[in-house]
């Protein structure tokens, strides 16, 4: 069967409680009290900030405004960080191309064998 869940079980906890008799008695999610919240789902509001030590709920604070950065600062940061990036020797880049050539050769082929092999068997099959 397939899941009902719009989270499908991708790591989301609901935070609504389940009555004992199947019944939701909330029909609008907003009607919702904090009495309706067990322990557990109350620390975790708490610990996501959505919760004040007293158990009162409050707004996350909005971002703080990022200062804004003109063409010529922007390329000398993007600069800055070009050169903490460690770029591979010359020998490294010709193995690793290497490689890669290889490898696909290497998938080619089979693929292609494969290929082969099979409208063969079914030429032979269907003819």
């Amino acid at each position: 069967r397939a899941s009902v869940s719009k989270t499908d079980g991708r790591g989301f906890e609901s935070l609504l409680p389940c009555c004992p008799n199947g019944t939701r008695t909330h029909t609008d999610p907003n009607d919702m009290s904090l009495d309706d919240l067990n322990r557990e789902q109350k620390r975790q509001l708490r610990r996501q900030g959505a919760l004040d030590e007293k158990g009162a709920p409050t707004r996350a604070p909005r971002p703080a405004q990022r200062e804004k950065v003109g063409p010529r600062q922007y390329l000398r940061e993007v600069r800055d960080e070009l050169r903490k990036v460690a770029w591979p020797t010359k020998p490294e880049v010709i193995r690793y191309s290497t490689i890669v050539t290889v490898t696909v050769v290497v998938y080619t082929a089979i693929v292609a064998g494969l290929d082969f092999g099979l409208r063969e068997i079914m030429d032979w099959f269907y003819t």
